[in-house]
């Protein structure tokens, strides 16, 4: 095999995972585009929905399932490979979108508490994915 056939090979695969990476903005994306921004703190921000915690967890999810998620305390922590969101519920009613870095209070522990999938290097995936039995309502 030449050099060139050897390039010509490997280019559709580049150009077929550069399209699969530039198509997917991530639930950090799809976040910001459903919903009203609300406030910025550093890496985190946080956004309205008109819809309860439980309509909008599983708007949130089909668009993007999570490595883990738990509900605890009316709230539903989803965690993802590069972020955390939290969701409960809003002031007025609807609910509050928190998005935040998993490199801030995630890795320094402050989710340990949902338990299997919330503690620093857990695994992105595995048995941890389903943690809640239900959504928050």
């Amino acid at each position: 095999m030449t050099r060139f056939s050897a390039r010509m090979r490997l280019a559709p695969m580049l150009l077929l995972v550069f399209a699969a990476t530039a198509c997917g903005g991530g639930v950090r994306d799809y976040i910001a585009d459903a919903y009203a921004l609300q406030n910025t703190a550093g890496d985190a921000k946080t956004y309205t929905s008109n819809d309860p915690v439980g309509t909008t967890v599983s708007n949130i999810v089909a668009e993007e399932e999570p490595a883990a998620r738990k509900a605890d305390g009316g709230s539903e922590y989803l965690r993802y490979d590069d972020d955390i969101v939290t969701v409960s519920a809003g002031p007025g009613g609807g609910s509050l979108v928190r998005v935040e870095d998993i490199d801030g209070r995630y890795r320094s522990g402050g989710f340990a508490y949902l338990g299997p999938g919330f503690n620093p290097g857990s695994p992105a995936g595995g048995a941890s994915g389903s943690g809640g039995s239900g959504s928050a309502k």
